[in-house]
């Protein structure tokens, strides 16, 4: 059961994602989201100044005349955020309010991201995730429907706490039957060498749109260049004897973000520190 302490922050935010979509970044959501969907519709006669990349190649065989694909564009959108609730998640050093760690930074986004969806009659569903598929919400459009979603990112309580990116976009591959945008919202720390994940979102990507929002707190990029020390793994439990200098190299933001671009997904960094509101203005702005 949630705290009171816990509820009140929900409230907080659920109301200031409602004001802050409206004021900030509603348009933003609109021009990047809205409308991306295409669905296939029929085929017709190939004409002069058709792209060509439309063209179906097996009707055009069976016919020896070619013919284009055409589709029609999606007036209803369908988001769907997946979110990391692995032990590294539970981290923060406090952010601007003192108060803030990467699950509640998260929180702040898959809030202002449902409020969207639903102010612009889009449907939003939900998967959380850890090392296993912990939670998947079927999309719906409705007010009480994106309450859901930021009180799941406080109500669910992990079963586990590894990270399985790749299970986790597999998933999505099997449940979701309409084109959708996908936006995964994690700190993308994986073990070191197992980087499988970026296979399973690029196939995922063939289909969906896909966004990725690394979390990230600063003090995880400020530890000590070199020294041991013995650490207790967030998300397996295990104590080990760490070599801080290795951990940084091993970790690198820029290097998790490379590893998303090449699969396809729109990336964009949010630190404990920031704004997520304007995190999320300036990621619409880059995909227009």
């Amino acid at each position: 059961m949630l705290t009171p302490e816990e509820l009140q922050q929900i409230h907080r935010i659920s109301l200031q994602a409602g004001r802050r979509v409206d004021s900030l970044f509603a348009g933003g959501y609109r021009s990047a989201f809205k409308g991306r969907g295409m669905e296939f519709e029929e085929v017709r006669p190939y004409v002069p100044g058709d792209d060509v990349r439309h063209i179906d190649w097996n009707v055009t065989a069976r016919t020896q005349e070619p013919f284009i694909k055409e589709f029609r564009e999606e007036r209803e959108l369908t988001l769907v955020l997946a979110l990391d609730l692995s032990g590294s998640m539970s981290f923060g050093s406090g952010g601007r309010d003192g108060a803030t760690d990467k699950r509640l930074q998260m929180a702040r986004l898959a809030g202002a991201l449902a409020y969207a969806a639903v102010r612009n009659g889009d449907r939003v569903g939900l998967l959380v995730f850890t090392d296993q598929v912990e939670l998947f919400v079927p999309p719906r459009k409705s007010r009480g429907h994106a309450w859901r979603v930021i009180r799941e990112c406080f109500e669910h309580r992990p079963l586990r706490f590894g990270t399985d990116l790749a299970l986790a976009a597999e998933h999505l591959g099997k449940v979701l039957k309409r084109r959708a945008v996908v936006c995964f919202v994690s700190d993308f720390l994986v073990e070191s060498g197992d980087q499988d994940y970026r296979k399973a979102l690029a196939i995922l990507g063939q289909r969906h749109r896909t966004h990725a929002f690394v979390v990230h707190d600063p003090l995880e990029e400020r530890s000590p260049i070199a020294g041991l020390i013995e650490v207790v793994d967030a998300e397996s439990g295990r104590p080990a004897l760490v070599d801080l200098g290795r951990l940084r190299q091993g970790l690198p933001l820029q290097g998790r973000l490379e590893i998303l671009r090449r699969a396809g997904a729109y990336t964009s960094l949010v630190s404990t520190q920031d704004d997520p509101f304007r995190v999320l203005l300036r990621h619409f702005a880059q995909v227009r």
